[in-house]
């Protein structure tokens, strides 16, 4: 196996049996603490949007875009589900979404769906909302509104700290129990470099749909509404 056959969504036998389990594990308690959690973030408003949001990143991850020759990448939607409906009820709806790509499509293998659900619904939307959470209460600081582009902006910000960090939750996996004969600094390397350029992918894609539903229902936003005591959204 080279390095150009990595990829996130991770097949099976990348990683030995024991770190699959251990991760399948952790994957299934931050499920069930995101799952009591989430009910804090939804209500009537938010439940239909959180079944878009789930449907748009299955729909978006079927897309692949080429990043370097033999490279290709595509949403990972950790950012963008938490920027809309919170980072519990993101991390279910990327969570939902790799299931049933592994389960229904074999995008993924069954036995790395711990694995993949911890880097992509777990640190992915952990990343990704905590750099929007902080960037957004920076940005507000002394002001009465904030504009849709700088909302766009700090979305793409996001997008790219949550992929690149979703690509060291898998650097970290393979150091433990990498059952390849790539090399670890490879492997890091790799997966660094390409995933800024997913990420940069990633935060375009973000931006535009964080903003697309910003100007049409703010209100809607859990960033905003979660953090926007007093400041209001401008165009």
């Amino acid at each position: 196996m080279t390095v150009s056959h990595l990829a996130m969504h991770m097949s099976d036998g990348i990683v030995n049996a024991p770190i699959s389990l251990l991760f399948g594990v952790v994957a299934i308690v931050a499920l069930g603490i995101c799952a009591w959690r989430a009910r804090e973030e939804l209500d009537e408003r938010t439940v239909p949007l959180a079944g878009l949001v789930a449907a748009f990143i299955f729909a978006v991850q079927m897309v692949n875009f080429p990043i370097l020759p033999g490279v290709s990448g595509h949403l990972l939607g950790g950012a963008l589900a938490a920027i809309l409906v919170g980072p519990y009820t993101g991390a279910l709806c990327v969570a939902i979404v790799l299931i049933v790509q592994s389960l229904l499509f074999a995008d993924g293998g069954v036995t790395a769906l711990g694995t993949n659900i911890t880097n992509m619904a777990v640190i992915g939307v952990a990343a990704g909302y905590g750099t929007a959470v902080l960037l957004y209460r920076l940005i507000r600081r002394g002001r009465d509104s904030v504009a849709v582009p700088v909302v766009g902006a700090l979305a793409f910000a996001s997008a790219v700290v949550g992929t690149v960090c979703a690509a060291m939750g898998f650097v970290l996996q393979y150091a433990l129990g990498g059952a390849t004969s790539t090399s670890l600094d490879s492997v890091a390397a790799y997966m660094f470099g390409t995933h800024v350029l997913i990420g940069v992918g990633e935060g375009i894609i973000t931006a535009l749909t964080v903003m697309a539903v910003v100007r049409a229902r703010p209100d809607l936003v859990y960033l905003l509404r979660a953090n926007s005591k007093s400041a209001e959204v401008t165009a």
